[in-house]
């Protein structure tokens, strides 16, 4: 079943870049932007962590939690928090159940060649556990903006 606007996102359980569990009942009574893309120290999905970190203060001013979501491992992900100087944690869906649950992952092609992999997709968890907007293909130079729009601020 397709996760849809209006009802309460699915419930998560699942390590982070450290190794530290991150769970959705962690995030009642606060807004969360769960973004999934696809692999870290790739140019646009480097351009939309960056864009994400440097909008982070105006968010978290605003109560909304920043969590991002790749198939990439906790090694992948501290190297690319290092680079880039994420200031928000990022979980390692190794196994894609995550991305499997939030019905994010299926076939893409790239000049001509198909193969599984991540749409790249926002959701916006209020603080009931709703979700209140889905971003499917956010622009990556101005995600925050549009994250902000989508909660109504």
């Amino acid at each position: 079943m397709a996760i849809q606007e209006g009802k309460k996102a699915p419930a998560f359980s699942a390590k982070d870049q450290d190794g530290a569990t991150i769970k959705s009942a962690d995030f009642k009574g606060k807004k969360l932007a769960l973004y999934f893309y696809p692999k870290d120290l790739t140019s646009t999905c480097t351009v939309q962590a960056c864009n994400l970190r440097d909008g982070f203060k105006a968010l978290l001013k605003k109560g909304i939690e920043v969590v991002g979501v790749s198939p990439d491992d906790e090694k992948s992900h501290l190297k690319f928090i290092a680079k880039n100087k994420l200031p928000f944690r990022i979980i390692a869906d190794t196994d894609k159940k995550l991305v499997e649950k939030f019905g994010v992952w299926g076939e893409k092609q790239l000049y001509g060649n198909k193969y599984m992999g991540v749409f790249r997709t926002t959701f916006l968890i209020d603080e009931n556990g709703v979700v209140v907007k889905i971003i499917a293909k956010p622009k990556v130079k101005e995600h925050d903006k549009e994250i902000l729009a989508g909660f109504g601020l």
